[in-house]
């Protein structure tokens, strides 16, 4: 089995200025990572022309600065209204003040998503920017994003994959990490399920979409490179929710399994749930898309 490294620590670096305390953690470094790594691919496709449909771009790099704030806004708003609409409404019902309380973590993809698709649009219908070609130009880098915030789940010792004897199991030893072990003699072992996202949901996908778009000429086909990304990530989700270990909030003596909805002794969770959607539109992209020119 392997050891959880020791010496990470969710924080990089502390700075003080008296009353002044400023922390960087990995967490919100992925963040910005992602984002401005999403940014530069995004310029770097406008200004190749003869990737476009026509030799016209969909917009000018001055607009996409533009549009990066507005999908910033979206991750924020959205992915934290996802965590607390998604995976505990009661606990937040009863403590609206910490809705507001981003700093203690809890951010949702598929809500973070929700964001992004609602402000993109927006802006989209502002600036007259298609919107299939839009998309495709934003999930072109959001793959890096989710790779680089996998890997700082793992730092963060948390969304950790359930128990297991496999060889590349991880031996974690946090209390919050080991709590459902509580009945196994000997180390806590664990499936680094961020690990497996990292690599389905980051690595590969990128290097399948970042293939697509500048050797096959996918942003030909408005909606393609969209479709991919929904659909890639959709269905690596759903399989590594085979070996995630489900929120607390999720399990009980009838459900341990901790599945959203439970159809006998068998179910699907949360994760799975919000991510089917996701695979239906990805496929009506895929299917949708067309060429302008035939060659």
């Amino acid at each position: 089995m392997i050891p959880f490294p020791e010496g990470i620590r969710p924080d990089i670096f502390t700075i003080s200025l008296g009353d002044f305390k400023f922390t960087l953690y990995w967490y919100a470094l992925a963040y910005i990572l992602g984002i401005v790594a999403c940014w530069r691919l995004a310029a770097s496709a406008l200004k190749k022309n003869e990737l476009w449909q026509k030799n016209t771009p969909p917009l000018n790099p001055t607009k996409l600065e533009d549009l990066m704030s507005y999908c910033v806004l979206g991750i924020i708003i959205g992915g934290r209204l996802g965590f607390v609409i998604f995976y505990n409404p009661e606990y937040y019902l009863k403590n609206l003040i910490e809705v507001f309380y981003v700093w203690q973590g809890g951010m949702s993809f598929h809500g973070g998503l929700i964001g992004v698709a609602s402000a993109s649009f927006l802006f989209f219908r502002k600036n007259s920017v298609p919107l299939r070609s839009g998309a495709d130009l934003l999930a072109l880098g959001t793959p890096i994003g989710l790779g680089l915030g996998r890997l700082a789940n793992f730092v963060n010792d948390e969304l950790w994959g359930r128990v297991t004897d496999v060889p590349w199991g991880v031996i974690v030893t946090s209390p919050h990490s080991t709590s459902v072990c509580a009945e196994i003699i000997g180390p806590c072992i664990r499936h680094p399920s961020q690990i497996y996202e990292a690599l389905l949901e980051g690595l590969i996908l990128f290097i399948l979409m970042m293939y697509l778009a500048f050797r096959k000429n996918a942003f030909m086909r408005p909606g393609f490179l969209a479709g991919i990304f929904f659909t890639g990530y959709g269905l690596s989700r759903c399989f590594v929710e085979l070996f995630r270990q489900p929120d607390q909030q999720f399990q009980s003596l009838k459900n341990p399994m901790g599945f959203f909805i439970q159809l006998g002794e068998t179910g699907i969770t949360i994760g799975q749930t919000l991510s089917l959607p996701m695979i239906v539109i990805g496929i009506i992209l895929l299917v949708t898309s067309k060429r302008s020119d035939p060659a």
